[in-house]
């Protein structure tokens, strides 16, 4: 068990809305015990992974890190850490994500310095801290339990509780810590350069849904968000029974120039006036769009559904169609699909010949229900824009 005041930290940890991703190589070890063995841990770990081996430390970043017990490569780690505590956390809730790696004491002697780098990444932080130890003052699991001690803290910062923190190292062991902070406009120049594979506005009032970890989403362009839109998703959110709801915007168009970020901040500013959840991608495409949310319901038009199951929009390939619809299927998302016009005529989810291997995944919105004959281009048109 942690000692006394660390399981307090951890405590405060786990009361939190903060969830984490932890990516630990070389030491820390203990840290993950104690955060799992306090009860609440389900409340903040979504995952920890412990990529030791080169191979493992490479399919995680990417690629072959120059030095993997470095400052860019802990960096590194806290970045795809943080990326994947996006796509794995509740919807609404602020993520971490963490990255540590060591090298610390060995069976054989080491001629290099026995240090440690951790890093914390949240939307708007990236905090790094370098240590190196006093050679032979400690044993290795004495080594660990230290690095354990300021990963623990490293991630209490970065959930904003305080709460007691004892040192164990000595006066020349003084941690190298330094930090960059991320504006809004930064943040979603990293998401338009892929850095970061999302951002989420949660502007949305409805507590009841905050708990699901089903997202049930209206992707689109919204230039402009009018009642449409909002009508749909409340009668989707009606069918589903169970889910959060909010909107999605691709920053990255696969037709069309990316949008600015000015462009990006002047949409999300529809979104609060109404109080409702944004999530700003840069994935144009469903089947990109699925690995993100997996298991979520979109709710599409029936002029969507004519463009997904049409052949010509995969190369004329009709099995490479079936198999990118398949491969969103496996991931557990479903569509809800509401009638729209489609060449000049109303049609609905029955009027399409949709494959069977595909039918299930697609669920009609009744007509009755929900129509919706406005859309965004015409009131642009309307109004001149």
């Amino acid at each position: 068990m942690p000692d006394g005041w660390i399981r307090s930290l951890i405590e405060a940890i786990h009361s939190s809305p903060t969830q984490a991703v932890l990516y630990l190589s070389g030491g820390a070890s203990q840290a993950i015990g104690w955060l799992i063995s306090v009860p609440g841990a389900s409340n903040t770990v979504l995952e920890t992974v412990v990529p030791y081996s080169k191979m493992s430390m490479t399919q995680l970043l990417g690629q072959m890190p120059v030095h993997f017990t470095s400052q860019q490569t802990v960096e590194e780690m806290a970045l795809s850490a943080y990326n994947r505590a996006l796509k794995l956390s509740s919807p609404g809730h602020p993520v971490v994500g963490v990255g540590f790696t060591g090298s610390l004491a060995s069976l054989r002697p080491k001629l290099g310095d026995h240090r440690f780098y951790l890093s914390t990444r949240t939307c708007d932080r990236l905090w790094v801290s370098t240590v190196t130890l006093s050679k032979g003052l400690r044993t290795r699991t004495q080594e660990d339990k230290v690095s354990s001690h300021l990963l623990i803290k490293g991630l209490g910062d970065a959930c904003k509780v305080s709460a007691s923190f004892v040192s164990e190292l000595n006066d020349s062991e003084v941690p190298d810590e330094c930090e960059k902070l991320f504006d809004e406009d930064q943040e979603l120049q990293q998401l338009l350069n892929g850095e970061i594979c999302m951002k989420v506005y949660p502007f949305s009032s409805e507590t009841n849904a905050v708990n699901s970890e089903r997202r049930i989403i209206i992707p689109g362009s919204f230039n402009p968000l009018h009642d449409g839109h909002l009508k749909l998703l409340e009668v989707a959110t009606s069918i589903c029974g169970d889910g959060y709801p909010c909107f999605e915007i691709s920053a990255v168009n696969a037709d069309k120039p990316p949008l600015t970020v000015s462009e990006i901040k002047d949409r999300v500013k529809q979104f609060e006036k109404v109080g409702k959840t944004v999530i700003i991608t840069n994935q144009p495409y469903f089947y990109k769009k699925a690995e993100l949310f997996p298991g979520s319901a979109f709710v599409i038009g029936a002029d969507t559904v004519a463009r997904l199951i049409n052949s010509k929009y995969y190369g004329g390939d009709h099995g490479k169609m079936l198999e990118i619809l398949i491969g969103c299927k496996r991931t557990g998302c479903t569509f809800l699909v509401g009638g729209r016009n489609v060449d000049g005529a109303f049609k609905v989810l029955e009027d399409f010949d949709i494959p069977e291997e595909l039918r299930e995944m697609f669920i009609s919105i009744p007509e009755e229900k929900f129509r919706m004959d406005i859309s965004s281009t015409e009131i642009r048109k309307h109004l001149g824009m």
